[in-house]
């Protein structure tokens, strides 16, 4: 592989994407955007002859798309979609459309962003659909894979910190369970520090371990707010898995990786400590300031 290999990056104007494509932009990188839609790009001062917009779902549409390409990093996965798109339309199948193309071009190599511990729960929707490519990306003998699973992300925090704002947040138990999370710019800059390594697999997370109770505290003393924190059992909980797997993807799916992850700590090793990640407080604090901009 070249010094600077031309990087394709999927799922581009996500959360995730969105910091890969600053820091590819930042370090001037040679790289292509792949998006449903460019205005976001635009807006963030990527060059239009860099954007492809492309339905990933089509595999018509890929064609050529990773032409010239020597690493791919897939970002694709439905978030908030509402498009009737189900997770094994876009987590699996539009990841394999793009895979079968970047092997028939030769690419080199093909960098997904899984979840933490997704092999670990093949019956949450989400995660099944993201480790069914995984598998597959995993036993490509065409290309180099490369499967990284990061743990939670801190703007996955907001819901606490709106929750606390209105003045009592809501967890299921004992609120011990742990998580350390990782910033979005620092989950870029190991996704781009991976196209260098030789690893298959790897586990990510953040620097800070909080337990959700802690959280909650974090939250409300950002807002200057007296701690109100009310425990629902955690039978509730299981019942509320229960009920998720009834409904399609679109209306519980999101709910049902949620909930199931509450269930346990998930705590992923910390391989990095760098880029806003120092107080925790002042990340949560500037959720309330985010405009869902390109620079979030």
């Amino acid at each position: 592989m070249t010094s600077s290999p031309r990087v394709l990056v999927a799922g581009s104007t996500g959360y995730l994407g969105l910091h890969i494509v600053k820091q590819l932009m930042a370090t001037g990188h040679d790289f292509s955007a792949v998006a449903r839609n460019k205005q976001k790009l635009v807006h963030g001062g990527v060059a239009e002859e860099q954007i492809q917009e492309v339905q990933v779902t089509k595999p018509s549409d890929l064609k050529g798309i990773c032409d010239g390409v020597d690493v791919v990093i897939s970002c694709l996965g439905i978030t908030r979609q509402k498009d009737g798109l189900s997770y094994m339309d876009v987590d699996y199948q539009a990841n394999l459309n793009l895979l079968v193309e970047a092997e028939k071009v030769g690419v080199s190599k093909f960098i997904y962003i899984s979840a933490f511990n997704a092999p670990n729960y093949p019956k949450v929707r989400i995660l099944s659909a993201k480790e069914k490519f995984a598998t597959r990306l995993l036993n490509s003998e065409k290309l180099q894979p490369c499967v990284i699973r990061p743990n939670g992300f801190f703007v996955d925090l907001e819901e606490v910190y709106h929750m606390a704002r209105k003045g009592r947040v809501y967890q299921f138990g004992s609120g011990a369970m742990k998580i350390n999370p990782i910033h979005g710019a620092d989950l870029a800059q190991f996704c781009l520090q991976q196209i260098e390594s030789d690893e298959r697999e790897v586990d990510v997370g953040g620097p800070e371990t909080l337990s959700i109770n802690e959280i909650a505290q974090v939250a409300f003393e950002a807002q200057q707010k007296r701690v109100a924190i009310t425990s629902i059992p955690d039978s509730v909980r299981r019942m509320l898995i229960w009920l998720m797997a009834k409904f399609p993807d679109r209306y519980a799916g999101g709910a049902e990786f949620f909930l199931t992850m509450l269930g346990s700590d998930s705590v992923a090793l910390s391989t990095v400590c760098e880029h806003l990640l120092s107080i925790l407080q002042n990340v949560i604090k500037s959720l309330i300031d985010r405009k869902h901009s390109f620079t979030t």
